[in-house]
């Protein structure tokens, strides 16, 4: 292959992942802006939000990662079957990972804010959000992920290509969705 054949075919499966990232990322930054009561409600809550959605783009890209490398070296399917042990084995590591991420996040946020004397809501209350909203994202982040990386690998894309700004996405939109949500949850459960 020439050097233009090689950078047509990357353009080709990345273009589309691409510009749904940059949709995505749009929409989550509408659902960041409509969030402005939960924000004044959970002071430090903002500070996490980066930290958050760094996460979630580690964890599951290395989840994506794990799996394209599986299915080139033959050790998995490209189908989905709930009885492959390496497919649930890594799938239950990234949700482990994402949630002890989630709360050494929390936790990181809440010793800066305290120690900038920034008065930041409650340990617990910014731990809560932080691993229900990871739990969440986490359980669609790895389905998406799996049924993405299979399906375009089925099709001759290589599933490398795919998973950074598949996982970019929508880690930015279900991640900000539901931490919308789990700030919802913990101030009416009395977080705050």
């Amino acid at each position: 292959m020439t050097v233009a054949e090689v950078a047509r075919e990357a353009y080709r499966e990345a273009l589309p992942a691409l510009s749904a990232s940059l949709v995505g990322g749009l929409l989550a930054g509408v659902v960041l802006g409509g969030m402005r009561e939960e924000l004044r409600a959970v002071s430090g809550l903002l500070v996490l939000v980066p930290a958050l959605l760094a996460t979630r783009g580690n964890v599951y890209s290395s989840l994506g990662a794990r799996i394209a490398t599986a299915l080139h070296q033959g050790l998995v399917e490209p189908r989905v079957r709930g009885g492959d042990p390496r497919l649930r084995s890594a799938v239950a590591a990234s949700i482990a990972n994402g949630l002890l991420a989630s709360a050494f996040a929390a936790t990181a946020a809440y010793v800066v804010l305290w120690a900038l004397a920034a008065s930041p809501a409650p340990l617990a209350t910014l731990v809560g959000i932080s691993v229900l909203a990871g739990l969440l994202s986490g359980v669609t982040l790895s389905t998406v992920v799996v049924l993405a990386v299979f399906a375009g690998y089925r099709r001759g894309y290589n599933p490398d290509t795919l998973v950074g700004p598949l996982v970019t996405t929508t880690g930015d939109v279900f991640g900000i969705a539901y931490l919308l949500l789990a700030v919802r949850i913990v101030l009416a459960l009395g977080g705050g």
